[in-house]
Protein backbone atom coordinates (compact mmCIF):
# COMPACT_ATOMS: atom_id res chain seq x y z
CA UNK A 1 0.00 0.00 0.00
CA UNK A 2 1.04 3.57 -0.61
CA UNK A 3 0.20 6.53 1.59
CA UNK A 4 -2.50 8.85 0.30
CA UNK A 5 -3.74 6.52 -2.46
CA UNK A 6 -7.15 4.97 -1.94
CA UNK A 7 -6.86 1.16 -1.76
CA UNK A 8 -9.55 0.94 -4.48
CA UNK A 9 -6.82 2.14 -6.86
CA UNK A 10 -4.93 -1.07 -7.56
CA UNK A 11 -1.55 -1.23 -9.30
CA UNK A 12 -3.00 -1.89 -12.75
CA UNK A 13 -5.48 0.98 -12.46
CA UNK A 14 -2.89 3.51 -11.32
CA UNK A 15 -0.61 2.35 -14.15
CA UNK A 16 -3.37 2.95 -16.72
CA UNK A 17 -4.26 6.35 -15.21
CA UNK A 18 -0.61 7.39 -15.38
CA UNK A 19 -0.36 6.33 -19.04
CA UNK A 20 -3.38 8.40 -20.05
CA UNK A 21 -3.01 11.84 -21.57
CA UNK A 22 -5.24 14.87 -22.02
CA UNK A 23 -8.40 13.92 -23.89
CA UNK A 24 -8.03 10.18 -23.32
CA UNK A 25 -11.18 8.55 -22.02
CA UNK A 26 -11.75 6.10 -19.18
CA UNK A 27 -14.86 3.91 -18.98
CA UNK A 28 -16.17 3.08 -15.51
CA UNK A 29 -18.85 0.40 -15.60
CA UNK A 30 -21.00 -2.05 -13.69
CA UNK A 31 -20.86 -5.84 -13.99
CA UNK A 32 -23.52 -5.95 -16.72
CA UNK A 33 -21.45 -4.03 -19.28
CA UNK A 34 -19.75 -6.20 -21.95
CA UNK A 35 -16.47 -4.89 -20.58
CA UNK A 36 -14.22 -7.82 -21.37
CA UNK A 37 -15.27 -7.88 -25.02
CA UNK A 38 -15.00 -4.14 -25.53
CA UNK A 39 -11.78 -3.76 -23.49
CA UNK A 40 -9.82 -5.72 -26.11
CA UNK A 41 -10.50 -2.89 -28.56
CA UNK A 42 -9.32 -0.06 -26.29
CA UNK A 43 -5.87 1.52 -26.30
CA UNK A 44 -4.98 -0.33 -23.09
CA UNK A 45 -6.19 -3.57 -24.63
CA UNK A 46 -7.35 -5.32 -21.47
CA UNK A 47 -9.93 -5.04 -18.73
CA UNK A 48 -9.10 -3.47 -15.37
CA UNK A 49 -11.16 -4.97 -12.55
CA UNK A 50 -11.81 -3.31 -9.20
CA UNK A 51 -13.65 -6.26 -7.69
CA UNK A 52 -15.61 -5.77 -4.51
CA UNK A 53 -16.19 -2.11 -5.24
CA UNK A 54 -19.28 -0.23 -6.39
CA UNK A 55 -19.46 2.61 -8.90
CA UNK A 56 -19.78 5.43 -6.39
CA UNK A 57 -16.73 4.34 -4.38
CA UNK A 58 -14.66 3.70 -7.51
CA UNK A 59 -15.60 7.07 -9.01
CA UNK A 60 -14.66 8.85 -5.77
CA UNK A 61 -11.26 7.16 -5.67
CA UNK A 62 -10.49 7.69 -9.35
CA UNK A 63 -11.61 11.33 -9.44
CA UNK A 64 -9.26 12.20 -6.56
CA UNK A 65 -6.44 11.51 -9.04
CA UNK A 66 -8.09 12.06 -12.41
CA UNK A 67 -8.87 15.62 -13.57
CA UNK A 68 -11.82 15.96 -15.92
CA UNK A 69 -11.34 17.75 -19.24
CA UNK A 70 -12.29 21.44 -19.08
CA UNK A 71 -11.83 21.98 -22.83
CA UNK A 72 -15.00 20.08 -23.79
CA UNK A 73 -18.62 20.84 -22.92
CA UNK A 74 -19.43 17.37 -21.60
CA UNK A 75 -16.41 15.57 -20.13
CA UNK A 76 -18.64 12.79 -18.81
CA UNK A 77 -20.94 10.53 -20.79
CA UNK A 78 -23.40 7.90 -19.59
CA UNK A 79 -25.61 5.27 -21.17
CA UNK A 80 -29.28 6.07 -21.83
CA UNK A 81 -32.00 3.75 -20.61
CA UNK A 82 -33.01 1.53 -23.54
CA UNK A 83 -36.50 2.37 -24.78
CA UNK A 84 -36.81 5.39 -22.46
CA UNK A 85 -33.97 7.85 -23.14
CA UNK A 86 -35.40 10.47 -20.76
CA UNK A 87 -35.54 8.05 -17.83
CA UNK A 88 -33.30 8.77 -14.86
CA UNK A 89 -31.77 5.88 -12.95
CA UNK A 90 -30.62 6.52 -9.34
CA UNK A 91 -26.96 5.88 -10.30
CA UNK A 92 -27.03 8.88 -12.68
CA UNK A 93 -27.59 11.40 -9.88
CA UNK A 94 -25.24 9.53 -7.54
CA UNK A 95 -22.35 9.77 -10.00
CA UNK A 96 -23.28 13.35 -10.90
CA UNK A 97 -22.91 14.26 -7.22
CA UNK A 98 -19.52 12.50 -7.02
CA UNK A 99 -18.28 14.28 -10.15
CA UNK A 100 -19.47 17.74 -9.09
CA UNK A 101 -17.92 17.29 -5.64
CA UNK A 102 -14.59 16.08 -7.06
CA UNK A 103 -14.39 18.96 -9.56
CA UNK A 104 -15.83 21.52 -7.11
CA UNK A 105 -18.18 22.76 -9.87
CA UNK A 106 -21.18 21.54 -11.83
CA UNK A 107 -20.07 19.22 -14.65
CA UNK A 108 -22.25 18.43 -17.66
CA UNK A 109 -22.98 14.80 -18.44
CA UNK A 110 -24.12 13.65 -21.87
CA UNK A 111 -26.41 10.66 -22.39
CA UNK A 112 -25.58 8.26 -25.24
CA UNK A 113 -27.79 5.59 -26.79
CA UNK A 114 -26.67 2.08 -25.81
CA UNK A 115 -24.84 1.17 -29.03
CA UNK A 116 -23.36 4.67 -29.38
CA UNK A 117 -22.02 4.21 -25.85
CA UNK A 118 -20.46 0.87 -26.81
CA UNK A 119 -18.76 2.48 -29.82
CA UNK A 120 -17.44 5.32 -27.67
CA UNK A 121 -16.19 2.76 -25.13
CA UNK A 122 -14.25 0.94 -27.87
CA UNK A 123 -12.44 4.21 -28.61
CA UNK A 124 -11.56 4.80 -24.96
CA UNK A 125 -8.14 4.33 -23.40
CA UNK A 126 -9.26 1.75 -20.84
CA UNK A 127 -12.26 0.12 -19.19
CA UNK A 128 -12.57 -0.25 -15.43
CA UNK A 129 -15.22 -2.74 -14.27
CA UNK A 130 -16.63 -2.54 -10.77
CA UNK A 131 -18.72 -5.11 -8.90
CA UNK A 132 -21.72 -2.77 -8.99
CA UNK A 133 -24.86 -4.70 -10.01
CA UNK A 134 -26.22 -1.80 -12.07
CA UNK A 135 -28.27 -1.36 -14.17
CA UNK A 136 -27.06 1.43 -16.46
CA UNK A 137 -23.93 2.07 -14.43
CA UNK A 138 -21.82 2.95 -17.46
CA UNK A 139 -19.82 6.19 -17.61
CA UNK A 140 -17.03 7.63 -19.73
CA UNK A 141 -14.68 10.23 -18.21
CA UNK A 142 -12.51 12.45 -20.43
CA UNK A 143 -9.16 13.23 -18.86
CA UNK A 144 -8.05 16.82 -18.43
CA UNK A 145 -4.88 18.43 -17.24
CA UNK A 146 -3.81 19.44 -13.76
Amino acid sequence: MLKGIDPVINAELIHALMLMGHGDQLVLCDVNHPAQTIARQTTYGGLIDVSGCGLERAAEAILKLFPLDTFVDTPVKRMQVVGDPESQMPIFSTIQTVIDRAEERPVKMEALERFAFYEAAKNSFAIVRTSDPGPYGCFIFSKGVV
